[in-house]
């Protein structure tokens, strides 16, 4: 059964990097750079009090530029720049939203975190974005993570 998306506005939240983003400024050490590159996907799914949280379309994109992780659809697909070392502190700094042991978002408490459907032991904003990596992130009464996730083509 599908678990439906948090009823208020904190489980939408929407990118807030905004300034620096918007302007394609330096966020977390990363460019905000033109042109394609050879991307690839890793699926990030939040779960918060048995709701998702929507990992919103816009998050490191500017208005001529793209950062090297990126989301173009609310479906919690990153667009990673292949062959880039990225962890997931930089999609959530380039998002504007905090994330840490403690904190997803606006929502604070223990923070569980999985990769492939296995625990990490670690603080999640050190999970590597490596290409089809499957990462669950949860706050609140626990879900079975995902394992797996059918990828676009091309990603």
């Amino acid at each position: 059964m599908p678990i439906p998306a948090g009823p208020a506005p904190r489980w939408r939240p929407p990118p807030r990097a905004a300034a620096a983003v918007a302007a394609g400024r330096e966020v977390a050490g990363l460019r905000c750079t033109t042109g394609a590159t050879p991307r690839v996907g890793v699926f990030l799914e939040l779960i918060v009090h048995r709701r998702v949280v929507v990992v919103p379309a816009g998050v490191g994109t500017a208005r001529d530029c793209s950062y090297p992780v990126r989301t173009r659809g609310p479906t919690g697909v990153l667009e990673v720049e292949a062959g880039a070392r990225l962890r997931l502190g930089h999609a959530f700094a380039l998002w504007g939203q905090a994330l840490g042991p403690r904190r997803l978002a606006s929502f604070r408490g223990r923070v569980r975190a999985y990769v492939g459907g296995r625990a990490w032991r670690g603080d999640p904003r050190a999970i590597p974005l490596r290409r089809h990596a499957v990462i669950v992130l949860q706050l609140g009464e626990h879900v079975p993570p995902h394992p797996r996730y059918a990828f676009p083509v091309g990603l």
